[in-house]
């Protein structure tokens, strides 16, 4: 993918005594060292390594190491429930209040985000830059949408020109009609600096003519969707929750499969020979049903929510039996942003605990396509990593607190969290 970062070096880190918990194992690996320069990992050894001159050196003895945790599913200028409102307002007003929310995600631990929806090039590069403080972004632009599909959100008597939101910040995806149109729609964000493409091809809770049923958009136009990324030497996500949904999209091509909800064994096994990664979103329905109608969701889509949340857990078992890959996301909204490690515990209720933080490191990295560079403690990698105080394999709550377990959070080798003294 292409780096925008023009951070300069960062000092040398020497980690001495580590438990090393990345996923990969049900028990943490002990009295691992790892060596970081220049922002990247360059020696991992359950051997003493000889500290370079100039390095700090920081003993982790019972504490855990992990790489930086990965959030696959987020919105981060979703400044408000109401999405439909959070498209209107100003772009100016939509980048100050994202600013908060990106910083929010890395005090919590999450280095990398992937924005499924709204994120431009200039938030992502604004990030990279330093000027906000907040994690790696992978972007795909607008989201696509057909008419009176999720992420139309006029209404029913709303007559605006459909393309009033395409160059909003606020909104999370343009409409595009048509092989054609839908076509250069890919183009465009390709153009304008996607790295994947994303698709709305099913209906959704919190716009206001599609029910959950919803079939959107047709074979063709979701096929040529798929050729178009695959064009442009990248991948699909789509929005789905109704396993006819979820079926064809698999079968059009569709590599990312986000929500899943509904989703039944026979499709989960197509998708996982197929090559396709779900990325579940459990935690968004637990807040909206407690507080979407607080912070301004409306009273159609707080009546859809129980249609999805209570097949969620359900939908975890069917993929995991199915061998389908999941990756961790949380698709939280507004003032529900600070809820996002709560999915770790929700989800360990019925997996793993080594699989649920995978889904956050090497799961999320591979959907990323970064695998080596992020998600993983190893030479080469990104030095981003966190210290919990703590065995999170033991309890999955101390990834929560909006970060309050974490003792250092290190993203590229630049401590943004420290409490270890020096």
């Amino acid at each position: 993918m292409t780096e925008l970062s023009s951070a300069l070096p960062s000092p040398a880190v020497l980690f001495r005594n580590a438990n090393l918990v990345d996923g990969s194992s049900p028990e943490p690996r002990a009295g691992v060292h790892v060596l970081v320069e220049n922002g990247r990992i360059v020696q991992v050894s359950d051997t003493p390594i000889e500290a370079p001159d100039d390095a700090r050196v920081i003993d982790l003895e019972g504490r855990t190491l992990m790489p930086g945790l990965i959030d696959c599913h987020v919105h981060v200028i979703a400044t408000t429930a109401d999405l439909g409102a959070n498209a209107l307002l100003p772009d100016s007003l939509v980048a100050a209040r994202a600013k908060p929310i990106m910083e929010g995600m890395l005090m919590r631990g999450f280095t990398t985000v992937r924005d499924v929806g709204g994120a431009d090039r200039g938030i992502q590069q604004a990030v990279a830059e330093g000027h906000f403080v907040g994690p790696r972004l992978v972007i795909c632009g607008k989201a696509l949408s057909q008419t009176g599909g999720h992420n139309d959100y006029r209404g029913f008597y709303d007559e605006r020109d459909d393309q009033y939101q395409t160059r909003r910040l606020g909104s999370m995806g343009r409409i595009c009609d048509g092989v054609e149109s839908v076509r250069r729609a890919v183009r465009q964000e390709i153009k304008a600096g996607a790295q994947f493409i994303k698709v709305m091809a099913n209906g959704g809770v919190s716009s206001p003519s599609d029910p959950i049923e919803f079939l959107s958009f047709s074979i063709d136009e979701l096929k040529t969707i798929v050729e178009e990324a695959s064009n442009a030497q990248t991948y699909v996500s789509a929005h789905l929750y109704t396993d006819e949904a979820i079926r064809r999209a698999v079968e059009a091509g569709v590599r990312s499969l986000e929500h899943c909800n509904l989703i039944e064994a026979d499709t989960a096994r197509l998708a996982a020979e197929r090559g396709a990664m779900a990325c579940p979103t459990l935690v968004t329905y637990e807040r909206l049903k407690i507080e979407g109608a607080d912070y301004g969701l409306k009273p159609e889509s707080v009546a859809k929510i129980d249609d999805v949340r209570l097949a969620g857990l359900e939908s975890l078992i069917t993929m995991h039996e199915a061998g389908l890959p999941m990756a961790y996301g949380t698709d939280l909204l507004g003032e529900m942003h600070p809820h996002q490690s709560e999915e770790f515990v929700i989800r360990s209720q019925v997996l793993p605990p080594h699989e649920v933080i995978r889904s956050a490191t090497s799961t999320a990295a591979k959907l990323l396509r970064m695998e080596g560079e992020i998600g993983c403690i190893a030479p080469g990698a990104w030095a981003d990593l966190i210290v919990v105080d703590g065995n999170p394999l033991e309890d999955m709550s101390l990834l929560t607190g909006q970060g309050k377990h974490l003792s250092l959070i290190m993203q590229g080798g630049r401590a943004i969290k420290d409490r270890l003294g020096h």
